[in-house]
Formats: structure tokens, C-alpha cells, sequence
């Protein structure tokens, strides 16, 4: 059986994908932002997680949209739950790669000096991030993934761009891997800084929160966590 396909602004993303197990499409959006009065979009974004997602997440029920919107535990709880998480990015606006660079590298360490844990091994390992990408040009279509085995301080960076091969980057440090994830995925640290919204499709509900203009669909089964 063929897998159904998701549009994300005119760019496909299949609803299942298969890294080391089978992942769900629960979130997907795209990141914008008015520059001079035009509408500029930057990336189509998704999401893959483990539907067993919404076992680590039941303590939410009953708490309202509203509530969760300002609920940091929440976001902890998505991020540090043990599954396997895959983002997916596509470009829609072309860019070079020292500039995705600083957009991550401000981000990160940002979010580091805020919790005091941007130190000397985070600032080596971030900048070899920023190595990875420095040479890097991505056309549109190009496409950057991010996968966060499960019970691990890793994440595996692979950059595909049209005629080339894939190139690939591990992340070993746990820190920067956490505040990777917490650029993508939300909390308190990305509500001032990360152009996103956030929706959360709760027991076949839509529910949206404005959080950081992100499109985050959790389709969470029977676990309804809002009223």
C-alpha cells in the first residue's frame, strides 16, 4: 500500500517514514517572516515521532490549550520523551550555508547561556556544526534532516542537495542535541526567538496555540490532553 502524502506549502512529506522503526508525521508548517512588507517563507517543515509519543504526555489530560500554551513542562516532557524524533527541512528560499549556520548557532547558544551550560566543550561542538554547513549552498528543494535516536545524546545531521551526495554530521554533544531539539520543538526558550506557530491536533481536534509560529499537528490517538 502506497503512503499517503502530506502538502506542506506545494512540498510533499510522506505521513510515515522508516529510520530504525516506523515514525508518524505529527507536526508540519513552515518558518516565514515579513521583511519590508513582503511575505518572505524560509523552510516547509516536519515532524516525525513514535506515535507512542502520547504515553510520555498523559499527565496532560484535561489540561486546556490555553494552560499547555504556557505550560513548560509540557514541551519538556515532548522533548525529552524517549523516542525516536526526525525533523525534516525542506527550502523554499535559497541560502547559503554560513548563513543557516548563524541562524543555528545564535539559537543554540542562546538558549545555552540562558540555562549557564554553554561552556567550552558546547562552544567546540557547535563550532563544528557551523564548519559543517560553512561551504554548503542550498537551492531551493534542498533538504537538511535531523534524527534523534531513542535513548540518545546524539543527533545525525544529513544535507541532500540536487546532483550531489548526501553528507552527513553527528552531533555528540548532549547539550547542543538538546538545544537543537528545543529550537524545533518549542518551550519557553523558543517562544521569544523562533518564528513558528504551533497547533496541536488533540484526539482528532485542531486545537491552535500560539506559541511560535510553527504548525505542530500531535495526533495523539486516544490521549486527549486538552478539554
Amino acid at each position: 500500500m502506497a503512503t499517503e502524502e502530506v502538502l506542506v506549502d506545494e512540498i510533499t512529506y510522506p505521513s510515515k517514514i522508516t529510520t530504525t522503526k516506523p515514525l508518524s508525521l505529527l507536526g508540519h508548517g513552515i518558518t516565514d517572516m515579513e521583511i519590508h512588507f513582503i511575505h518572505v517563507k524560509f523552510y516547509s517543515i516536519g515532524i516525525y515521532l513514535e506515535p507512542e509519543v502520547v504515553g510520555h504526555l498523559e499527565q496532560f489530560k484535561g489540561i486546556s490549550a490555553k494552560e499547555l500554551e504556557e505550560n513548560d513542562e509540557f514541551f519538556n516532557a515532548l522533548i525529552s520523551a524517549p523516542v525516536e524524533k526526525f525533523i525534516r527541512l525542506v527550502v523554499i528560499k535559497e541560502i547559503k550555508g554560513a548563513q543557516y549556520g548563524v541562524q543555528i548557532e545564535t539559537a543554540v547558544r542562546d538558549r545555552l547561556a540562558a540555562e549557564d551550560k554553554y561552556e567550552e566543550e558546547e562552544e567546540e561542538a557547535l563550532e563544528k556544526v557551523i564548519e559543517f554547513f560553512q561551504s554548503k549552498y542550498f537551492k531551493k528543494h534542498s533538504v537538511i534532516t535531523y534524527h534523534f535516536p531513542t535513548n540518545s545524546a546524539t543527533a545525525e545531521i544529513v544535507v541532500s542537495l540536487e546532483g550531489k551526495e548526501d553528507s552527513k554530521y553527528v552531533i555528540e554533544n548532549a547539550n547542543v542535541v538538546e538545544a537543537v531539539k528545543k529550537w524545533y520543538l518549542g518551550g519557553s526558550s523558543a517562544v521569544s526567538s523562533s518564528p513558528f506557530d504551533l497547533w496541536l491536533a488533540l484526539s482528532r481536534r485542531v486545537v491552535q496555540v500560539n506559541i511560535h509560529n510553527f504548525v505542530l499537528l500531535c495526533i495523539l490517538g486516544i490521549c486527549v490532553l486538552c478539554c
